[in-house]
C-alpha cells in the first residue's frame, strides 16, 4: 500500500471510510419508522363474556408492562412507557372483537401527516396482540 492511501499513524484511508460508513448505518437503523399498523376487529372465540374478554386484556397487557385502565366497559386505555418512549393506545372490545388503535405518543417520531412512527411500535402491539389472543385462546 503506498504512503499517499494511509493517514499519519499508518491507517489506511479505506479503513477509515468503511468505519464512518459503518456508523452511519448504525445511527440510520435506530431511525427507522413505519406505517402504523393498529389491530382491528380481531376475532375471540365464541362464548366469552364482556368481563371474560375485559379480564384478559388487562392481564395480557399487564404481563408485558402496560399500564392498563378501563375507561369504561367496552373500551381500556392501555400505555408503555419505555427509558423516554411513551405509547398510547385504545383496546375496545366486545364479547366478539377487539381492536388495538393508536392514540399517542412522546419520542416515537410519530408523523400524523404520513401515519409513521418508530418502527418498534408495530413490534410492541404485535407482542400485546399475541398476548391477548393466548389468554383469550384459554377461555
Amino acid at each position: 500500500m503506498s504512503a499517499r492511501n494511509k493517514l499519519p499513524g499508518s491507517i489506511p484511508v479505506r479503513l477509515v471510510w468503511m468505519g464512518v460508513i459503518a456508523l452511519l448505518l448504525v445511527s440510520l437503523a435506530g431511525c427507522r419508522t413505519a406505517p402504523i399498523k393498529d389491530v382491528e376487529r380481531a376475532p375471540i372465540p365464541p362464548g366469552a363474556t364482556e368481563e371474560q374478554v375485559q379480564k384478559a386484556i388487562l392481564e395480557a397487557g399487564a404481563s408485558l408492562g402496560w399500564g392498563m385502565k378501563v375507561k369504561r366497559p367496552g373500551l381500556i386505555f392501555a400505555n408503555l412507557s419505555l427509558r423516554s418512549h411513551l405509547a398510547e393506545v385504545e383496546i375496545p372490545y366486545t364479547r366478539s372483537s377487539y381492536s388495538i388503535l393508536y392514540k399517542g405518543s412522546s419520542h416515537l417520531k410519530y408523523d400524523p401527516a404520513k401515519r409513521t412512527i418508530h418502527s418498534n411500535y408495530n413490534g410492541w402491539i404485535q407482542n400485546l396482540d399475541a398476548a391477548i389472543r393466548s389468554r383469550l385462546a384459554l377461555l
